[in-house]
């Protein structure tokens, strides 16, 4: 998230390819990793899309990964209820959550909303799975963050969650480590308080056929964010299939964040997301004296209104996906995509995607290719960019 001097786009590049005023693009930021590996172990069989979610409109023409596929749930660690919806309580839940395994839903043939008052905690030494039968509705009530998978490793735990045919929505991380005071434009915000549904630490990510809506991750901070969903130090990366993400907010990464957690998205859409900071991020010690995470630290996010990522040596793949009408901040990137390989060493792969309506500053640097443009969604330093059968704004007369 960061902007590096020796990184940033030269000058004659940023002034063709950034709207936001800014004259810099950002780099990234964010520790180092360790590690390396196999992404999830999970079940097989049936598509996606099942209950309304993900691109009414479009597919990904190559299919679905394996690791993109539904876990099987046919013997269920856990049922919660017993055919009624009264049955279907949080205790019953917060219960099976804290055991792990697959849980599955007996409340009965009508939808059913379960209030959320407290965090469930998936352990972090098993696989969790989570199946909501395209019935029921995780409601973190605009007060708590609905799901946590919090190992203190770095890419190198192999177990995950998987959450699949159910809806997440008004989950709220409240932020509690402010960035010490100082004058602007030095950072303003918060250190903490990513993932308004889901954080994640060191471990893999699967989300199929499944809503995320108005949840909210902290509003303002260079370096926090995921207003739906945040993933960072990830061995087995994050797999979203068959998904729809609307009205969710955070300072960066409106939907969708990672850092050091590469990103798969499939036959999904995201809309109206927002990324609320402001000024992006950089490192300028002739305009701030105050020192942030090891840094003369100026700019309070703002990037990536939909989808963000941010590490080493990570990819995004985006295929079959709608992305439409997402917002980055004031003076910031990437309104639909903020993908930033601090190393240059993670592709980034568009295919049988839209992308059209979201606002925000833009750039692209790919180091295979410098006359590389991602169009006017994308902020972006990769290895490698690659866009095939894609309507993107800022491309091919798309405006």
């Amino acid at each position: 998230m960061r902007i590096f001097s020796a990184l940033v786009v030269p000058v004659a590049l940023v002034s063709f390819g950034c709207s936001s005023g800014s004259s810099q693009a950002p780099d990234g930021g964010g520790g180092s990793g360790r590690g390396g590996g196999t992404g999830p172990a999970g079940g097989s069989g049936g598509s996606s899309s099942m209950g309304g979610a993900g691109n009414p409109n479009g597919s990904c023409s190559a299919g679905v990964p394996a690791k993109g596929q539904p876990a099987d749930t046919s013997n269920p660690t856990a049922v919660i209820g017993t055919g009624t919806a009264a049955s279907c309580t949080f205790a019953a839940l917060q219960t099976a959550a804290t055991a792990g395994g697959v849980i599955t839903f007996n409340c009965g043939a009508a939808p059913v909303t379960i209030p959320v008052t407290v965090t469930l905690k998936v352990p972090i030494t098993k696989n969790t799975v989570i199946d909501g039968g395209n019935k029921i509705t995780l409601d973190g009530g605009g007060a708590v963050r609905i799901l946590s998978f919090d190992s203190p490793n770095w890419l190198a735990t192999d177990f995950g969650l998987t959450l699949q045919h159910i809806t997440l929505v008004n989950g709220k991380a409240t932020p509690t480590m402010m960035i010490p005071t100082a004058p602007a434009p030095c950072s303003q915000g918060w250190i903490d308080g990513q993932g308004g549904a889901v954080y994640m630490r060191d471990g893999y990510l699967v989300v199929i056929d499944s809503i995320f809506m108005n949840n909210q991750a902290a509003q303002l901070g260079p370096d926090t964010g995921g207003g739906a969903i945040y993933v960072q130090g990830s061995k087995g990366d994050v797999w979203i299939v068959g998904s729809t993400f609307t009205g969710n907010s955070a300072s960066n990464a409106g939907a969708v964040g990672g850092l050091f957690a590469g990103l798969n998205i499939y036959n999904s859409l995201f809309m109206n997301n927002h990324a609320v900071g402001h000024d992006a991020n950089n490192n300028d010690p002739t305009m701030c004296s105050a020192i942030n995470a090891g840094q003369n630290e100026i700019g309070s996010g703002g990037n990536g209104g939909a989808i963000y990522d941010d590490g080493n040596d990570k990819n995004v793949t985006l295929c079959g996906d709608a992305i439409m009408g997402n917002a980055a901040g004031t003076k910031a990137f990437g309104g639909g995509l903020f993908f930033t390989s601090n190393n240059f060493g993670g592709a980034l792969t568009i295919t049988d995607t839209t992308m059209t309506g979201n606002t925000g500053g833009y750039w692209t640097q790919a180091q295979n290719d410098p006359n590389a443009n991602a169009g006017k969604a994308v902020g972006t330093n990769c290895k490698s960019l690659t866009i095939t059968n894609s309507t993107i704004q800022g491309l091919n007369g798309v405006p």
